[in-house]
């Protein structure tokens, strides 16, 4: 799996004209699932997300994570972060999941968040989606697991 995540000040999901999920402070992260994930991998890139220590401590350093700082998070699922780009004009996507394992994936991930963190907010899979952030930093780093 692939996170592109992004501390954020705030963030939010539209479809159809329609906010269907915001935040306030805490991480946007956009999820990618290649065909080799599973949930195990769901399982580790979750620990990273709530664990990964992107917000300032009282010094103004990088030492706080998610839930040290009870922030939101807003998961949002992107398949074209497996696009292949080595070579051509066109991105290549045999690396992404199919969509049915891809969404079970998705939901899965969404699912062990709610129950462990709580301040959940989520993208629909498939939609076409509008996705507002104001990135605080900016801070912005790609997780792979």
């Amino acid at each position: 799996m692939i996170a592109l995540l992004q501390r954020v000040s705030e963030a939010r999901v539209d479809v159809a004209g329609e906010s269907i999920a915001s935040i306030g402070r805490g991480l946007l992260v956009l999820v990618g699932v290649e065909r080799a994930d599973d949930r195990a991998k769901a399982e580790r890139l979750l620990e990273r997300l709530l664990g990964y220590r992107v917000f300032a401590d009282h010094c103004g350093r990088m030492n706080l994570s998610l839930t040290q700082i009870d922030g939101g998070l807003l998961l949002v699922p992107q398949f074209t972060l497996v696009a292949d780009t080595a070579k051509g004009m066109r991105p290549g996507f045999s690396a992404a999941a199919p969509p049915q394992q891809g969404e079970a994936l998705f939901d899965y991930l969404c699912d062990l968040a709610a129950n462990r963190h709580g301040k959940l907010g989520r993208g629909v899979f498939g939609a076409d989606m509008q996705v507002s952030l104001c990135n605080d930093g900016p801070v912005t780093f790609r997780l792979r697991v």
